[in-house]
């Protein structure tokens, strides 16, 4: 863990190995297959040719040449006849198979395209699903680490679904345009207000200046007021974390592998009582425990943030969360139909 759906050229990708959806020959073609090919130079082929060709659902691995990844696995996806020939079943083992070899040469990271989902013909939201299914439970499963990208050309690759995306979209509209509305409210009534004298904005600041003077020196007279305040700090994020994971009978490991976040992160997270995460990195494990909106609202205050109608972002976590779906996946492909960040992975 974790998982991440990127928008980027697979080619360009500085991962351990990229994965090439190859036909069975495995000596190139069109699509992904044939930018990889090109990218990594003739090399590749060389190499490929000496390998006998590939079944489907099956994967073999190669070096990456000219590419940024050390590795290319290749992997041949089912053409889709309709899903009555095991096509579900030979996508799956393309997934498994490829983090398979990943894993026995070492590789930390791996990114994949969306495989059969071109000219195989496989339902682009049909791939995606089992795509996601498949390599969640490998690394939900594994003892090895890994970083797995899946690499989409554009947010046309899978779609939510018509309904879905429909009902988000008003959702977002509705507090868009109740939190445009409040902003022009409070404009038009700070412009309605009387413009101050000239001559009076030095006095203010003169006076302001004055009273912070005061107050700081009043905090220096009494220090064991501020020492008294500070002992009074509330609950931090991290606390509030580990709280919540016993009181919801979790081991670590299933509360960061459900956030989709990295072990190391988490490690970091534990061994230090004021660690500051990312906003999405909050979300993450808001969603892992399966906290209420109230709660998820506390949680992010704690690491010094909010959920705003200012924010696409925002207001998507907060229809899920209202309504009850706490699916990471689910939720980051409509994060990404939206072109808005993703929920979990590394903390940087």
């Amino acid at each position: 863990m974790p998982f991440q759906i990127i928008r980027n050229d697979i080619t360009q990708m500085h991962v351990d190995a990229i994965v090439n959806a190859a036909n069975n020959s495995l000596l190139g073609g069109g699509g992904v297959d044939g930018a990889i090919h090109r990218a990594a130079g003739p090399g590749l082929l060389a190499e490929c040719r000496t390998l006998g060709g590939c079944e489907t659902g099956e994967a073999k691995i190669t070096n990456g040449y000219a590419l940024f990844a050390r590795w290319v696995i290749h992997t041949v996806g089912p053409v889709w006849s309709g899903g009555r020939n095991g096509e579900a079943e030979l996508l799956a083992a393309c997934y498994r198979n490829s983090l398979e070899r990943a894993a026995e040469k070492g590789c930390d990271s791996v990114a994949f395209p969306l495989i059969s989902s071109g000219v195989y013909g496989y339902p682009k939201e049909e791939a995606l699903w089992i795509a996601e299914e498949t390599i969640k439970a490998y690394l939900d499963e594994s003892d090895h680490d890994m970083l797995v990208f899946l690499v989409l050309f554009d947010k046309e690759s899978f779609s939510v679904s018509e309904e879905r995306f429909a009902e988000i979209q008003s959702y977002i509209d509705d507090r868009y345009a109740e939190e445009h509305a409040n902003l022009r409210t409070m404009n038009a009534a700070a412009s309605s207000k009387a413009p101050f004298p000239a001559g009076l904005f030095g006095s203010i600041k003169q006076k302001q200046a004055s009273a912070l003077c005061g107050s700081a020196v009043s905090a220096m007279a009494a220090p064991s007021g501020l020492e008294r305040a500070l002992n009074q700090i509330d609950e931090s994020f991290t606390e509030m974390l580990l709280r919540k994971i016993d009181e919801r009978g979790m081991t670590d490991a299933q509360c960061y592998k459900k956030a989709n976040i990295d072990r190391k992160l988490f490690s970091k997270i534990r061994s230090d009582k004021y660690y500051h995460p990312k906003k999405a990195t909050v979300i993450a494990f808001a969603l892992s425990l399966e906290l209420s909106l109230d709660e998820t609202k506390d949680m992010l205050m704690k690491a010094g943030f909010a959920l705003s109608h200012s924010s696409k972002f925002d207001i998507i976590v907060e229809y899920f969360i209202s309504h009850g779906i706490y699916d990471i996946m689910e939720i980051n492909n409509t994060l990404f139909a939206f072109d808005q960040m993703l929920i979990g992975g590394y903390d940087k």
